[in-house]
């Protein structure tokens, strides 16, 4: 099975649209496609996220509750025990490079740009949730 760590804005996006890459990736995890790696900064960092207004117009407080409670039953909740790098433009995006490590994740998917543009971290490949979905379908299909 994959080992990815979804970075928040492709679980908020994912779990407030219904269409479109970012759902197709969380779904994916919610049906036992991949093994999700997050961490609970990434965890505080979803829930922070997701009780902004956009967010809130969009998803019910019992929504939002149930996701963050799927999130920390589901996922791979791993303590992040490698260094924080210092390679990304933001500390919350080297939080996501030492989750992914500390988890053995092989790919991060973010909509992130700017850790995008890092491409791979050490043995981790950093992709969009478009790109993520097409790896997914490749999977299925082999």
């Amino acid at each position: 099975m994959i080992k990815a760590t979804y970075d928040t804005n492709t679980l908020a996006s994912g779990t407030a649209i219904a269409q479109g890459p970012p759902s197709f990736v969380v779904n994916a995890w919610v049906n036992d496609e991949v093994e999700m790696i997050t961490s609970e900064p990434l965890i505080d960092e979803l829930s922070r996220t997701l009780a902004k207004p956009y967010f809130t117009s969009r998803l019910t407080p019992e929504q939002i509750r149930a996701f963050i409670d799927i999130v920390q039953r589901r996922a791979s909740v791993v303590q992040i025990t490698t260094p924080i790098p210092n390679v990304a433009t933001h500390q919350e995006d080297n939080i996501v490079l030492a989750t992914a490590e500390s988890g053995g994740a092989s790919y991060i998917v973010t909509g992130d740009h700017g850790l995008q543009s890092l491409e791979q971290f050490k043995s981790i490949h950093i992709v969009s949730p478009r790109v993520f979905t097409e790896i997914l379908q490749e999977d299925k299909a082999a």
